[in-house]
Order: C-alpha cells, then sequence, then structure tokens
C-alpha cells in the first residue's frame, strides 16, 4: 500500500475536530483561515496519498469556507499548485482577478502564492485533489494567473485523462507498494504539464514568451515520456516538435542546463529510483540502465558516479541494506 495518513473526524473529541482538521489542512496543503456553520459538531475525513515530490488526497467534509490570505502566505508558502477535482458539491472562488463557480465533475486549479476565498457547499462535500511543487513546473507569474480560476471539465480531452489517473489512484492505493509513490508522482506531473500546456494554447492571443514555456512543458513531458528511448537526442526532440535544434537549445537556456543534461539528469534520477527499490533487487544493474536509454554500461557507471559520488552498485547495495 503507498503511504497515507488518514484522517477521520470521529476518532476526535468533538470539540476539537474543527481545529484539529484546520491544523492537519495547513500541514497537508497550506494554512488556511476556516470557517463552518458546523463547527460545533464538525464531520469530515481525509486521506492523503506520499507519491514523493506530489501528494494526492481524498476528502469528504460539511460546508466550510476556506480563506488564504496574503498574511498567511507570507508567513508560509509552499510553491504548490493545487488541483482538486470536486465530485460532490458545489463552489465557488474569488482571486483578485477572476471569480469562478464549480460543479461536480469541474476541475479547480489553485495556487498557494494568491489569496483566495473557496467557498463550499454540499453536504458532504467530496473531492479528490493533488498538490504539486512550482519548482517542477516554473511559469512566470504572469503566467500562473492565465491558468488559476480557469474552469476545467473532466468528462473530456485533458481533464479527463487527469481525473480518471486521479479517481482511480486515490479509489484504491492498496493495489500499489510504497515504491511506486513517485512513479506516480512522476505520471502526475506529466499529466498536469500537459493540462497546462493545453489551457495555455487554448487561450486568445498570448504573448511569445507564454507560448514558449508551454512549448516547453511540452517538450519537457514528451522527453519524461521518452526516457527510455536511446535514440531520444536534441536534434529527434527538435524534429519531433517541428522546430529548429538551436530554437530548442534557446528554449532550454532558463532551465539551468542544456536539453542534453536535462535528459541525463532524468534519467539518471529514474535509473536510481529503481536501484533502490526493494521490489527490483534481483533486476540486474544494465538492464535497468538499459530501460533508461543507457545501453552502454560504462557510459552509465561513469554519468551515475559523477551524479552521486558512487558506483550503481555500491549506492544499490547501501540502499537496500537500510531497507533490511
Amino acid at each position: 500500500m503507498l503511504d497515507e495518513m488518514v484522517f477521520r473526524s470521529d476518532d476526535v473529541p468533538v470539540a476539537d475536530r474543527f481545529d484539529y482538521w484546520a491544523e492537519l489542512l495547513g500541514r497537508t496543503h497550506a494554512p488556511m483561515e476556516l470557517r463552518s456553520d458546523y463547527a460545533d459538531d464538525f464531520r469530515a475525513s481525509q486521506r492523503v496519498l506520499d507519491l514523493g515530490a506530489v501528494t494526492a488526497w481524498r476528502a469528504v467534509f460539511q460546508p466550510v469556507v476556506f480563506r488564504r490570505t496574503p498574511k498567511l502566505i507570507r508567513q508560509s508558502d509552499p510553491e504548490t499548485y493545487h488541483l482538486c477535482l470536486v465530485v460532490r458539491g458545489t463552489g465557488s472562488c474569488v482571486w483578485r482577478h477572476r471569480e469562478t463557480q464549480y460543479k461536480p465533475h469541474d476541475l479547480f486549479i489553485n495556487s498557494s502564492t494568491l489569496p483566495n476565498d473557496v467557498h463550499s457547499t454540499g453536504d458532504p462535500v467530496t473531492t479528490v485533489a493533488l498538490d504539486i511543487p512550482k519548482a517542477l513546473m516554473p511559469l512566470p507569474r504572469d503566467v500562473t494567473r492565465r491558468i488559476v480560476g480557469v474552469p476545467v471539465s473532466t468528462r473530456e480531452g485533458m481533464g479527463a485523462l487527469l481525473a480518471r489517473f486521479l479517481t482511480q489512484l486515490s479509489a484504491d492505493p492498496a493495489a500499489y507498494q510504497p515504491s511506486d509513490g513517485p512513479r506516480l508522482g512522476t505520471v502526475l506531473t506529466d499529466l498536469v504539464g500537459a493540462l497546462f500546456a493545453h489551457l495555455l494554447e487554448a487561450g486568445d492571443c498570448l504573448p511569445p514568451e507564454t507560448h514558449r514555456r508551454t512549448l516547453t512543458l511540452r517538450i519537457q513531458a514528451f522527453i519524461r515520456e521518452h526516457l527510455h528511448d536511446p535514440q531520444l537526442t536534441p536534434t529527434s526532440i527538435a524534429a519531433a516538435h517541428h522546430i529548429s535544434t538551436s530554437y530548442l537549445h534557446r528554449l532550454f537556456r532558463d532551465e539551468d542546463a542544456t536539453v542534453a543534461e536535462w535528459i541525463r539528469h532524468r534519467r539518471l534520477a529514474a535509473a536510481r529510483r529503481d536501484l533502490t527499490d526493494p521490489a527490483l533487487h534481483a533486476t540486474p544493474i544494465q538492464a535497468i540502465a538499459a530501460r533508461w536509454g543507457f545501453p552502454r554500461a560504462t557510459d552509465f557507471s561513469r554519468a551515475y558516479r559523477a551524479a552521486y559520488g558512487a558506483t550503481p552498485k555500491d549506492h544499490r547495495h547501501q540502499a537496500l541494506n537500510r531497507h533490511k
């Protein structure tokens, strides 16, 4: 089963339920002010799944007003995007730049950095959500505002892909091992990146910088999907996106790594994850290397040592011994 934290209001004394849940949300999402007409005997449950850098959770609760104020943002900002699928109930959110209404099958996109008021109605309200660090999907501030608050239907298209994956994951976490968590987080990151790119491309009269950032997100998702291909090169990536290789390199100037370095870093991280996975202890090191685009053992060993300061064999031995 995936690593998880479960909260049920019935496990807490009646007088403490609402405050306890507010504190829990502050730790698992971001500090907020909460108000509810049901605070005296609040009913809620929440299951939080650890997916590496990404957190997914399912919550059932009575109507609440969530408020993220400028003061709270100054005090604590996890710098995350919050995506929430409305399963049951309705709601609305007010930002300085937009007000949006939500109903079942809508996807709600928010940012921990922007002040907002969220009003939920329905008894109970049911949501499935995820929080993803902005560092995994850096966007300029003005671009973030274009995405936050845009209503997304999950009945079709990119919204449906993300919603189906998130719903299935939250409904049956017992089907996965704890070591699957980071892999599932990577899949969700790719789906969110694809959704953001889709939303930005659908916008009218976007400035050139936004188009460039959207293209970069799409290319990064393409790279993650094809890390296993040893023929993944700047030339093949540029061809797949109908741009020149020189323009591809210009897109990555803001990524603190060249295209080739960006590919190598993610291949090495994927190989490291597999090497330290107890479930894969019998898989030969070279098989793992080849799976992530390193057909030559010497190239893999050299790159791995340069990145992590140890050979793949030594690193695997140390990690597996810690699990014993």
